[in-house]
């Protein structure tokens, strides 16, 4: 089958740092790299990279050629990558020297996606097809409903997470993915905790702690591979690509999700974001 991604697209300016900057505190960094980046774009090559078909729906500014050419050589649609006024978006990331990183994200095009370019690209999809959303771009509520109503399979990464946006999506979700800290909010908002929401099948990550898959049958952990990060950015991102990209291909959840561990294991021993993401056969042969 398709995967049809409705994700952000972001140049990400990485800055390594001592360490993440206290409140009030200046710091020079040791280097500086640009990569492409966004929760969409990661997403979109991890799932490439690991075999699937996706169409990338998203925008970029005037300033954003090289970003959607990038997708393209990464093995992307582009086909319903919009070019608009505002500028592409923009994200400042911290990484210290143990991989810990912090973000500041300037949302720039990713908030101005066209619903014409969502309606022309929806029209292209088939029954049993994949839909993902994330929250860092417009027009999730409008996608979701559309998909449902479509019989698409809808996936959701709850991050940047924001419980309303969540919520309105919950009724048309197959599959919902969020870290520890998010499944807490979104149980603090709702009362509900991972295993009782209305949704198929959940997955909890919990960094180096592995994750937890919430389905028909039950809570299953899958720990996580031991490896020494360099830089996290981008691993739960490739972890998502790549579960996304073997449901798509049949593969059962929990095969899916081992993959998927192997893909994040191997990613956070690289620096960067997009550019970086293994492909299926490093995955395969990789031995931590």
């Amino acid at each position: 089958m398709a995967i049809w991604n409705l994700g952000s697209i972001n140049a990400d300016f990485v800055y390594a740092v001592p360490h993440i900057p206290a409140p009030g505190e200046t710091l020079s960094s040791s280097g500086r790299q640009v990569f492409l980046g966004g929760k969409g774009a990661n997403m979109s090559v991890a799932a490439a990279r690991a075999a699937a078909h996706v169409n990338h729906i998203g925008a970029v500014g005037p300033d954003g050629a090289w970003a959607v050419q990038r997708l393209l050589e990464y093995g992307v649609d582009t086909r319903n990558v919009a070019t608009v006024d505002t500028e592409t978006a923009q994200a400042i990331i911290m990484v210290d020297p143990a991989g810990e990183n912090a973000i500041v994200l300037h949302p720039g095009a990713n908030g101005q996606i066209p619903q014409t370019l969502l309606q022309t690209a929806m029209a292209e999809a088939q029954t049993g097809d994949w839909l993902v959303i994330q929250n860092e771009t417009n027009l999730q509520r409008t996608a979701a409903g559309l998909g449902r109503k479509m019989g698409l399979r809808v996936a959701y990464a709850a991050a940047p997470f924001d419980a309303d946006r969540v919520m309105a999506v919950l009724p048309h979700l197959d599959f919902l993915i969020l870290n520890a800290v998010e499944a807490a909010q979104l149980q603090q908002a709702t009362g509900q905790s991972p295993a009782d929401l209305p949704v198929r099948d959940v997955i909890v990550t919990l960094g180096a702690d592995g994750a937890d898959w919430y389905g028909p049958d039950g809570k299953q952990h899958f720990d996580a591979i031991k490896v020494d990060p360099v830089d996290t950015t981008g691993a739960g991102d490739t972890f998502t690509g790549y579960v996304l990209a073997g449901l798509d291909r049949g593969m059962p959840m929990a095969q899916a999700i081992r993959q998927a561990m192997r893909a994040a294991a191997l990613m956070v021993t690289r620096h960067g974001t997009a550019d970086v993401i293994p492909d299926l056969s490093e995955v395969q042969t990789f031995k931590p």
